[in-house]
């Protein structure tokens, strides 16, 4: 019996890792065993999407998965990032994992960047969802049962309305053309709260809707993700999510 590869997957809390952990658990390659997330720890929220510490911790619950928490600042330097990710993935090493899983779709530099920062410490990058359609992906994600609400838009592709709208197929229909449709190109986060992963439902209540804007973290020319200045994305309405 061909022995599975012991396996944790980075965990955004959004729909794209909830899929690739419903076709990892479905492959017999690899057997993921844990859960990685970073959050800012400035204000107790998972990275880009906003969502609370403690709905993170019931996600990892429901799942039945143990979850390691990477806690970054929230001017964090890229220089700063790596450091605190070659931390975290030495734990990860030390524990055994020998493979690393991410949700990316299409987006070439940052699977390329995964794939060379792995690469030096011995991990090794798997992409479940890879170069799939991503109006496939989204509708397969809907008709698996999973459920999602959209907690995070970027305002320089949607207006503050698709910010708290759930993941249907009505709000798939509802984006505009130029949007695709995981947001993979950063329109939207979201937050899984039920679906085929989990063992009961994460329950919220939706609180209020914030507007923020953000600046490139300082002395970040390494930063293999920054943009132009002036393209960069500075605008960002969040949907805050309240456990019950």
């Amino acid at each position: 019996m061909k022995l599975m590869n012991k396996a944790y997957l980075n965990w955004s809390s959004g729909k794209d890792s909830a899929l690739s952990l419903y076709y990892s658990r479905e492959s017999s390659e690899y057997k993921v065993e844990k859960l990685l997330t970073t959050i800012n720890k400035d204000v107790g929220r998972v990275t880009m999407h906003g969502v609370r510490k403690e709905l993170l911790l019931r996600q990892a619950e429901s799942i039945g998965l143990p979850i390691q928490i990477v806690e970054l600042g929230g001017d964090t330097s890229m220089e700063a990032y790596n450091l605190k990710m070659k931390e975290a993935t030495n734990i990860l090493i030390r524990e055994n994992f020998s493979h690393s899983i991410f949700g990316d779709i299409f987006l070439e530099d940052l699977k390329l960047y995964r794939e060379e920062q792995l690469e030096k410490i011995g991990l090794i990058p798997v992409f479940p969802l890879w170069n799939k359609n991503t109006g496939n992906l989204i509708s397969e994600f809907i008709d698996l049962g999973f459920k999602a609400i959209v907690v995070c838009t970027n305002s320089r592709f949607l207006d503050d309305s698709f910010c708290g709208k759930i993941i249907d197929n009505q709000f798939v229909k509802d984006l505009p053309e130029s949007v695709d449709p995981c947001g993979e190109n950063g329109e939207f986060h979201t937050f899984v709260f039920d679906g085929p992963v989990f063992k009961f439902p994460v329950n919220f209540e939706v609180g209020e809707k914030i507007t923020r804007s953000y600046k490139p973290a300082k002395n970040d020319d390494d930063n293999c993700f920054k943009d132009d200045q002036k393209t960069w994305d500075t605008e960002f309405c969040f949907c805050d999510l309240i456990p019950k």
